[in-house]
């Protein structure tokens, strides 16, 4: 427990220093996420964290509406090209503008005081 707890903040660490790093499995060669003590699936050690692109596909969206005037939260669970799944949102898109298997980009922002991964569609 201690070990995963690690994980998460060396994950958050680097997102704070203005990185995207992930684990990878390399039984796979696939990155890990959330961060973790051991790989899915198998149990097997994971490697060091390593950066990752953040280039990735929208595989699911949920528009979680609110109440005017403010815009609705956009929920997206995207494909990263080196095979971790996230979820996150999309704080700038609107709703008319994001679809199932649109390419998006990932960026770092810090909401309070924890940095987070969102996406934006990607250029």
């Amino acid at each position: 427990m201690e070990e995963t707890l690690h994980a998460e903040k060396r994950f958050l660490a680097l997102l704070a220093d203005g990185s995207f790093w992930l684990q990878r499995d390399p039984a796979t060669g696939l990155a890990v996420f959330p961060p973790r003590l051991r790989a899915p699936g198998h149990g097997g050690q994971l490697t060091e964290f390593q950066p990752v692109s953040g280039r990735g596909t929208i595989h699911a969206v949920t528009v979680q509406p609110n109440r005017p005037p403010k815009p609705a939260r956009i929920i997206v669970l995207v494909d990263l090209d080196e095979g971790a799944r996230m979820l996150s949102h999309m704080p700038d898109a609107s709703p008319e503008d994001v679809a199932i298997g649109d390419p998006v980009v990932a960026r770092i922002v810090t909401e309070g005081e924890t940095p987070m991964v969102v996406f934006d569609p990607a250029p």
